[in-house]
């Protein structure tokens, strides 16, 4: 299907604005041909006076025909005016809504994909579809929309008057405007594939820039500004080679465009000339045959302009309807999960998941079950699998092979949403969004008061250090709360998870990157917040996890090993090993063996 087809069939709301908005457009086209008529019904009226076309149909003082001839020209300027305007409105405001909801409607479209499309594209690309490509869309109706009808109206207006007064030079004045047309199309053609690559090189661009930004301090302390600057400028030098090829090719269009022009404006000069010589058409109509005729050929020089802007905006409306056509492989439907209903069991059994790509699986047959209210935790080697569980549980993947359960129910005939909202959520790496502390705390609790934020804050033991800043819990911390230092927006992220109050809590390294004093801080809330709900603990620090009531060696996709911790340093097994590694208890033997 057409892009312009895909984008309307999508806006199935906006089609009656869209046939106001022409027909305006058409309103605005006829006004805006008539003066040329008036000049040469005036031209008729001075030459042949009271023998004039008006003194026929009635009205025989040259000077009443005049003054009539004036009054249709203020009606004909007033109405042109008028539907401009309307149009333009129209045009515009059908523009800005159809953005609005199209930008929206891909956002809200991105957040329901899974994890493994953000892990085959690229966050700027996206940025580039959401914005850029969508702002293009936008250009285009702005003016584009107009200008396509005006200049087929206006042609179809202009031919008419043309085959009323002489059919025969009607026929050679119009012969250029098949070869105009064809000549447009057969450069949109070409211009397609040109515009779809300089999209996807303005993706990749913004994908560059996005990433640097985004690692601005590692640039910084590497001294990498230099090659940095050399990488976005091949992404920029890639940019601008597209955009080159696109535009010496759309840059043909209007020389080529004039030369037809030329031809037809030369046959109406010289062949309405000699026909009005001859006496076989008056000289009004002649006047009017010239100025139609450019009338009707010179627009057509604006199709270089609206090819090139149609042919850009149609590549980014291509861009924007894929994206909404992604496949949600994740349905978001299901049965509802009241919170209150929730006891936190959990159980994996038989659970196979492989990362896209992947030669193994991260997770191989893994059989576990978690008691309600029970606090379970899970340590090995980096890339063993820990976070992969947690992924699973919150639904971010679903397995290959086997499933999931929450409270004997398979967690794919949940509701997505209700499954989310009772599972507390902590990850190492915080996500802080560009709002105050207050609101951060409160994320995805709108109607939480400041009184339950103050409190959770203060059991996550974050109330001090956040009396201390500037404007307390309405200071703002910056994007991805960069104000705040990683100890804060650990502390922030634990006192959000203790306002949501979840029958299951996840905490996937949340101690992992802060110092010893804030590790403490924040041990010393779990340890309140752990009982009586269901908790997940992936850890590297194993002294974090001692007290959990059991521990699960992951391995290569596998557990294991599995016991409490007592039990399973008597294992003298993996956990064994990396508890000695940690705590250095091999190094105290061997000194105190010398």
């Amino acid at each position: 299907m057409h892009p312009l087809s895909r984008l309307f069939s999508h806006a199935r709301n906006y089609r009656r604005d869209v046939r106001i908005a022409s027909l305006y457009s058409v309103l605005n086209k006829f006004f805006d041909v008539l003066p040329e008529i008036l000049i040469g019904v005036a031209v008729d009226v001075v030459v042949n006076q009271k023998a004039s076309f008006l003194a026929r149909a009635g009205i025989v003082d040259p000077k009443d025909q005049l003054v009539l001839l004036a009054l249709i020209t203020v009606g004909v300027w007033v109405g042109e005016s008028l539907f401009q305007y309307l149009y333009d409105v129209r045009w515009r405001a059908l523009a800005q809504n159809l953005q609005h909801d199209l930008r929206m409607e891909a956002y809200r479209h991105v957040q329901r994909l899974d994890m493994a499309y953000f892990e085959r594209n690229r966050s700027g690309n996206l940025l580039a579809v959401l914005n850029e490509d969508i702002n293009q869309m936008e250009r285009f109706l702005n003016g584009g929309a107009n200008d396509l009808i005006q200049v087929f109206v206006g042609s179809l207006m202009v031919g008419g008057v043309f085959f009323v007064l002489t059919h025969e030079l009607a026929a050679l004045a119009l012969v250029p405007v098949p070869l105009i047309l064809y000549g447009a199309f057969w450069f949109q053609r070409r211009l397609a594939p040109r515009y779809g690559a300089v999209r996807e090189a303005a993706g990749a661009l913004a994908a560059r820039l996005n990433n640097n930004i985004q690692g601005i301090a590692t640039v910084k302390a590497y001294a990498a500004e230099d090659y940095e600057a050399r990488h976005i400028e091949q992404g920029s030098d890639d940019y601008r080679a597209r955009n080159g090829e696109a535009i010496r090719l759309s840059a043909a269009i209007t020389p080529v465009i004039r030369m037809a022009i030329l031809a037809g404006f030369t046959v109406t000069l010289l062949y309405g000339g000699f026909m009005a010589l001859n006496g076989e058409i008056g000289v009004g109509s002649y006047s009017v045959l010239v100025y139609l005729t450019q009338r009707l050929l010179w627009p057509l020089t604006r199709l270089a302009d609206l090819t090139d802007l149609y042919q850009r905006s149609m590549s980014s409306i291509e861009r924007v309807m894929n994206l909404l056509q992604t496949p949600v492989n994740i349905p978001y439907d299901g049965r509802q999960l009241p919170r209150d209903s929730v006891r936190g069991e959990l159980a994996f059994e038989g659970v196979t998941f492989a990362y896209e790509g992947a030669t193994r699986p991260a997770l191989d047959d893994i059989e576990l079950r978690i008691g309600a209210g029970r606090s379970v935790a899970f340590v090995g080697s980096t890339g063993g699998g820990k976070s992969t569980l947690i992924k699973l549980l919150l639904r971010f993947y679903e397995p290959q092979r086997g499933v999931v359960l929450l409270d004997g129910a398979p967690i794919g005939e949940l509701n997505l949403q209700d499954l989310r909202r009772a599972i507390g959520y902590v990850a190492q790496d915080t996500f802080l969004a560009d709002a105050s502390v207050a609101q951060n705390i409160a994320y995805g609790m709108p109607d939480a008061t400041r009184e339950a934020v103050i409190e959770a804050a203060r059991s996550a033991e974050a109330h001090d250090f956040i009396e201390a800043l500037p404007q307390g819990y309405d200071t703002q911390v910056g994007e991805r709360g960069m104000r705040l230092s990683g100890g804060q927006r650990q502390r922030l992220a634990l006192a959000r998870a203790i306002l949501k109050d979840p029958p299951i809590l996840v905490l996937d390294e949340a101690t992992s990157a802060v110092d010893n004093e804030t590790e403490a801080a924040i041990q010393r809330s779990l340890e309140r917040l752990v009982v009586g709900r269901t908790t997940l603990i992936v850890a590297h620090r194993l002294s974090t996890v001692r007290h959990a009531d059991a521990i699960h060696v992951i391995d290569a996709g596998r557990i294991a090993e599995s016991g409490t911790h007592e039990a399973l340093l008597e294992h003298d097994g993996i956990y064994a090993a990396l508890w000695r590694l940690q705590t250095g208890e091999r190094r105290a033997a061997a000194i105190t063996a010398g």
